[in-house]
């Protein structure tokens, strides 16, 4: 298939990306390099910062010039479509990863750590409270930005305050019991002078509580034993592909229900080990992985009359 696309990015902004970043911003840079699934289409320009005042000056450049931008961290959790992604993806992937404690029972954790590095983290402090997001991909930015979290507990339920960059690329701090939290999902507040889509996430403080160090690390290795055992963690994917519905079975149990594990378009595939999970095989594509989507919507809402939202974020054109 072929696309056609402008590219948003005028020769004068070009430039002055060039001049900053210099070996650090890549343009036409395909994102199927970038993310967990291994698809995705170019993106016009793909900037590596390296720190949070690169973070301050890069984000009123491209206020100013219109330009759309995509904060990416581990790459999981997302689907970049085949066409590309029209604007700059800020990577934070490898950068921006301290972890530090304060005071006895709080940790701070910048965007771009891993969190299951902040997981491991309050475990060798001998802290208590992170233990659910073990094992969940990505990072401490994205799963704050998304609500990351299992059965056993969600970011939302650990986080003290919340460290932005708005559009102006001034700071701004928030506290956890200010933010409006949901399933898979964070907003801000109307009296915050911008919406979180417009801001990047540059840290967070979470506040947990003593627990015993060998305690926590046998319960870390069980929850992760437990969901290797259950998830298709060997092949490429985005994690979990659809919400839970409110009320009712799980997602992954409805999809199996249907009947629908190990079915396959292209190189995408239902994951026969979790019906939650679509897999790219080899050399799928984004329309492979979106039309096995839509089946997979239509049959559950056939059968079910359940409507099945994605978790995963799709952008790209």
């Amino acid at each position: 298939m072929v696309f056609a696309w402008i590219m948003t990015i005028k020769t004068a902004l070009k430039n002055q990306l060039q001049q900053r970043f210099a070996h650090r911003v890549r343009f036409d840079e395909p994102m199927s390099g970038h993310t967990s699934f291994r698809v995705g289409g170019p993106s016009d320009a793909w900037v590596a910062v390296t720190d949070e005042s690169e973070l301050m000056s890069l984000m009123p450049l491209l206020r100013d010039n219109g330009v759309p931008f995509l904060v990416l961290g581990g790459g999981s959790n997302l689907l970049v479509k085949d066409g590309g992604f029209r604007g700059v993806v800020i990577s934070m992937a490898g950068r921006l990863t301290e972890i530090s404690q304060i005071g006895i029972e709080k940790i701070s954790a910048m965007a771009g750590a891993k969190l299951n590095s902040l997981c491991r983290y309050a475990i060798d402090k001998g802290l208590a409270g992170m233990n659910f997001a073990i094992g969940i991909p990505g990072t401490v930015g994205g799963g704050i930005r998304m609500n990351a979290g299992t059965a056993l507990g969600a970011m939302g339920s650990v986080l003290e305050i919340i460290r932005v960059i708005l559009p102006d690329g001034k700071n701004l701090q928030l506290k956890g019991s200010a933010l409006l939290f949901d399933y898979r999902r964070l907003s801000f507040p109307d009296a915050v002078p911008a919406s979180i889509n417009d801001c990047v996430i540059i840290e967070g403080q979470f506040s947990l509580f003593p627990g015993c160090r060998e305690s926590l690390t046998a319960e870390a290795d069980t929850l992760l034993k437990n969901r290797r055992a259950a998830q298709p963690t060997h092949l490429p994917s985005a994690g979990c592909f659809f919400k839970n519905p409110e009320n009712g079975e799980p997602a992954g149990k409805l999809i199996d229900l249907a009947g629908l594990k190990g079915l396959r378009v292209g190189d995408a595939e239902i994951s026969p080990m979790h019906g939650n999970y679509i897999v790219n095989r080899g050399i799928a594509s984004a329309a492979d992985i979106l039309s096995l989507m839509e089946i997979v919507r239509e049959t559950v809402f056939k059968k079910f009359n359940v409507i099945l939202e994605p978790e995963v974020q799709i952008v790209g054109i």
